[in-house]
């Protein structure tokens, strides 16, 4: 499998890796365009659940194929010790990246331009009954035209387009897991609109909105779920953009927006910009 690997692209230089895993940038030896190269050393995954979140990946991805702003598998190959997927190559600074470069958070424009492509893909996602669970800056890549592209659904989950399956283990990441999973309960997609909004938070803030000095003080402070607004740092963010975050960032499920609601908000029609609360009612 190798070999054909070898044939169809050129591998290049390292871009990035993870626990299992190096990305490569690379070449179609037919077209020139450039790809991303994700190769897993299956040798590396001794525990179970690591195995069937590498064979569950690719077959999400073959799924989801199609939308603008999430990753797209376009190759794989395989053998005995490895893996290897060929996507979008996204080499631009991720969102991590450019949250941390930051010496001021965003405006709320700014914020939304980020932000709505972000929905938008999650809301597709759950369109096609598919959670994804790790939605974090990390996960939010950047082509080099600018697109934003979900990506790493290692940990997704499949809940079905009709039934609606609830879901169970604790995965995430801490600052943006939802309170629901770290609480043990049964869960369903809304974990994904919790962690958009913490992310939306920080993108505002420039702080996240539950936080501790440890991950078990950080757990513990999601937990509760105390959402605040402290003057100091959010005196210039609108009423609309606060009004979003208590909707998405709300303990109670029942209560907090789907995914395709928050694409329907006024703060997010509006592009981030502010208009009257009336238009909240």
């Amino acid at each position: 499998m190798k070999e054909a690997l070898n044939t169809d692209y050129q591998i290049s230089h390292e871009i990035g890796h993870g626990r299992f895993g190096v990305v490569y940038r690379c070449y179609s030896t037919v077209s020139g365009d450039s790809f991303a190269c994700k190769s897993i050393d299956k040798r590396l995954l001794s525990d179970p659940t690591d195995l069937e979140c590498l064979q569950k990946e690719p077959k999400i991805l073959h799924i989801l194929g199609g939308n603008p702003n999430v990753i797209q598998i376009h190759r794989l190959y395989e053998d005995d010790n490895y893996l290897h997927m060929i996507i979008d190559l996204c080499d631009s600074p991720d969102l991590f990246d450019r949250i941390s470069n930051r010496s001021s958070p965003f405006s709320e424009p700014e914020a939304a331009n980020i932000f709505t492509p972000m929905i938008s893909s999650i809301s597709y996602c759950h369109r096609l009954g598919i959670a994804h669970r790790d939605i974090k800056p990390d996960n939010i890549l950047f082509d080099i035209n600018g697109n934003l592209k979900l990506a790493d659904f290692g940990s997704a989950e499949w809940f079905g387009m009709n039934e609606h399956r609830s879901m169970s283990g604790i995965v995430g990441t801490p600052y943006y897991v939802a309170p629901e999973v770290l609480a043990g309960r049964e869960y369903n997609e809304k974990v994904d609109v919790w962690s958009a909004g913490v992310i939306l938070y920080i993108m505002l803030a420039g702080v996240p909105p539950f936080y501790g000095d440890s991950p078990a003080e950080t757990f513990a402070a999601v937990l509760r779920g105390n959402l605040r607004f402290p003057t100091r740092i959010f005196r210039s963010v609108s009423p609309e953009a606060k009004d979003l975050l208590r909707k998405m960032l709300c303990k109670d499920v029942s209560r907090r927006l789907s995914a395709d609601q928050v694409l329907r908000h006024p703060w997010v029609v509006n592009g981030g910009e502010t208009r009257s609360m009336a238009d909240l009612t």
